[in-house]
């Protein structure tokens, strides 16, 4: 590690523990599982790669071959991985970048060469898919038996247009939420709904609500796609109108402003300017052209923009739509504005009309159970008793430790958060099957030379897809063990929180590097189980993890932030390519938090926002009225950053269950929220630790 120059100005000696920190080399910390300790540690901060053989190297320059679609270099590089544990990988990349020209005999013989394997199932996807596209249904058929299901949407859409014994409205009941939940204008879904629209089996109405929805995220080409399909002689107007929707509006009467566009236009038009559609559908133009369907919508569009942007004039745009008229996302945006405003008889209104699925989520059961305390307040005794029972079946339904709502359900019910007894130990049986699995043995060979990607999809897929129902708990168990063993920590979390019965936190909430967080964190005054639940959250302990926007390392920071905090913290000569190193990863992750903890006077809610989305954001969310720090957090407007909290604060009370062996309570971190006072310091000048939030 390169050494740094520590200036000591009183910044410096009020933080010199960093700096000591990076200065100090410290042996790899103990991990959480004694009985399968990982490998000797690297002499380094930062342990070393594996060392990459040559059928390696040349796996990994088929895939950078497979990124530029050069067939002939796969061709060509092929043989050489015969033998090579990831042969199948190899295979797979060289049919599939020509599957289009590849006969129906050689697709065949890959897929009974590697019958049983992950790639096997992949490349039948991908064939199937192909099949679909050019309505070969024949083949299509004849190969569906031997598909293993997976979560590709646009192949659910081509078995529901493909020929078969299901009735058109079995079909079409099947398509709506899928066609509705894809995020791209793929063929096989579009061509299902153009089969159900022309059989009438599926409404236009349908085709109108992809369209909508397309629209409030600005998706130009599913939008486009979906008015094609019903009105054909408009999709050219799509582009436009989703543009420039204020000129479109404002545009002389004429056969294009039909009901439908314009509000597809005033939906577009909401999203950027609600005060500008507010007024719009207040005209007497669009007032009498539209009817109480299209303008409950466009209501429920204006409530959520303006509760995104923490606007009490949202419930008014609430309060004016037909409740029944609004989609799951308008409802839970209304949900999260009347929380906001007080208002529990339309937080209960609003969770009664989801849909089931959307209701039954842990976070609209736990408000529904609080509203129907509150109303129960006021009620007659007898209702009141109803209400409260019926309050206490939903705590009892969703309580538990995992998440940030099962955690506030389990206190709403007297308990605290405490660690689960662990599962009878494994069985050598167990263990050894879980390592002698071939797919899992790819998966982690894929992952240690950097084919991080392919690696978790084979990991994935012989954790669930590959048994029919996914592995039993003991196998999974083991499974994850496996992971842990290899210091794969996001594939042992992952795989344990997928335990139904059998839950082993020490799996699912590892400490790797515990010596060095929880010295570090103590002699800077943080709490260690803070500092791991956010690691936990941020990165899942892969040292070498990168998100989209270049933030690095275990507590993911990025490179500005990491030179700002350095500066603040009084550490000269530091280099950003330093961020890598593990031990220096976790002194400026940890310095910035600590940073942000200072800046909000220790509230941890509003530490773990700043660290997300940087501190000048919840600095402003913050201003308003005083709110209980659960309703505050669920209006954080961005998703990213409103479900990091939830997820870090969650981790936190589990990692501290943990390492004190006491019970906890998520509610001991969750003060009122309000505005800051007057002379409290600024900390809007400090950047995110991670990443730039996503506007809503």
């Amino acid at each position: 590690m390169q050494k740094l120059c520590v200036d000591r100005s009183a910044a410096a000696r009020r933080l010199l523990p960093w700096a000591a920190f990076i200065l100090l080399p410290l042996a790899a910390g103990a991990t959480a599982f004694p009985a399968t300790p990982p490998p000797p540690a690297a002499t380094s901060a930062t342990a070393a790669a594996p060392a990459l053989n040559a059928a390696d190297r040349v796996l990994l320059d088929m895939g950078r071959a497979f990124e530029r679609n050069d067939t002939q270099r796969l061709a060509a590089l092929l043989p050489q991985v015969a033998g090579h544990p990831l042969e199948p990988l190899a295979g797979y990349w060289e049919l599939s970048a020509r599957l289009q020209s590849a006969s129906h005999e050689e697709i065949r013989t890959f897929l009974r060469r590697w019958s049983g394997t992950f790639y096997e199932n992949r490349l039948r996807t991908d064939w199937l898919i192909e099949l679909g596209r050019n309505r070969n249904w024949g083949t299509f058929n004849e190969e569906l038996p031997l598909w293993r299901p997976n979560s590709e949407r646009e192949l659910r859409c081509l078995i529901l247009a493909a020929p078969g014994p299901r009735t058109a409205a079995e079909r079409a009941a099947q398509l709506a939420p899928l066609w509705l939940g894809q995020t791209r204008a793929d063929e096989g879904c579009a061509l299902a709904a153009q089969q159900l629209l022309a059989s009438r089996a599926l409404a236009p109405e349908v085709a109108w609500q992809r369209a909508r929805l397309a629209a409030e995220g600005n998706q130009r080409a599913i939008a486009t796609q979906a008015v094609r399909l019903v009105a054909p002689d408009r999709a050219a107007d799509v582009a436009g109108i989703l543009e420039n929707p204020a000129r479109f509006l404002a545009a002389p009467a004429s056969a294009a402003h039909t009901r439908e566009l314009a509000t597809l236009a005033l939906i577009r038009l909401a999203m950027n300017d609600p005060a500008a559609a507010a007024e719009q559908l207040g005209s007497v133009r669009w007032r009498t052209q539209l009817g109480p369907e299209e303008q409950s919508w466009v209501r429920g569009v204006i409530g959520r923009r303006l509760t995104q942007r923490l606007d009490a004039d949202a419930l008014e745009h609430f309060g004016r739509a037909q409740v029944e008229h609004l989609h799951d996302e308008h409802l839970i945006w209304k949900t999260r504005a009347a929380l906001r405003g007080g208002n529990w008889g339309m937080v209960r209104e609003a969770i009664m009309a989801m849909s089931p699925a959307q209701r039954e989520q842990p976070a609209w059961s736990y408000w529904l159970a609080r509203a129907l305390i509150e109303r129960a307040r006021s009620a007659p005794a007898a209702q009141a008793v109803q209400m409260r029972q019926q309050a206490q079946d939903l705590y009892q339904r969703i309580a538990g430790v995992g998440s940030f709502y099962e955690q506030l359900a389990l206190e709403a019910l007297g308990q605290s958060i405490t660690t689960p007894p662990a599962p009878a130990p494994l069985t050598l049986a167990e263990v050894a099957a879980a390592r002698s699995n071939p797919g899992l043995q790819r998966a982690l060979h894929a992952i240690a030379i950097g084919l991080r990607t392919e690696g978790v999809r084979e990991w994935n897929y012989q954790t669930i897809t590959h048994p029919p129902g996914g592995l039993s708990d003991r196998e999974l168990l083991a499974a994850a063990d496996f992971a842990c063993s290899r210091q794969v920590w996001d594939r042992c979390i992952s795989t344990s929180l997928r335990t139904r019965q059998e839950v082993d936190q020490r799996q699912r909430f590892p400490m790797p590097f515990r010596e060095q967080v929880v010295q570090r964190s103590r002699e800077i005054g943080l709490d260690p189980a803070y500092v791991f639940g956010l690691i936990h959250q941020e990165s899942r302990f892969v040292m070498d993890a990168r998100s989209h926007v270049g933030a690095s390392g275990l507590m993911q920071v990025m490179p500005a932030t990491a030179r700002w905090t350095a500066r603040q913290i009084g550490l000269r000569d530091f280099q950003p390519e330093q961020i890598n190193d593990r031990d220096t990863n976790i002194v400026i992750g940890t310095a910035y938090l600590k940073l942000a903890l200072e800046n909000f006077d220790g509230v941890r809610v509003l530490a773990a926002a700043a660290y997300n989305a940087g501190a000048g954001r919840p600095r402003l969310w913050r201003n308003g009225p005083v709110l209980e720090a659960a309703i505050w957090i669920e209006n954080i407007p961005f998703a990213e950053t409103r479900d990091y909290v939830q997820r870090v604060l969650a981790n936190s009370t589990n990692y501290a269950a943990l390492i004190s062996g006491q019970p906890q309570r998520l509610s001991d971190h969750l003060p009122p929220i309000g505005p800051r006072a007057a002379n409290a310091g600024n900390a809007a000048s400090a950047p995110s630790a991670t990443t730039t939030a996503a506007r809503p």
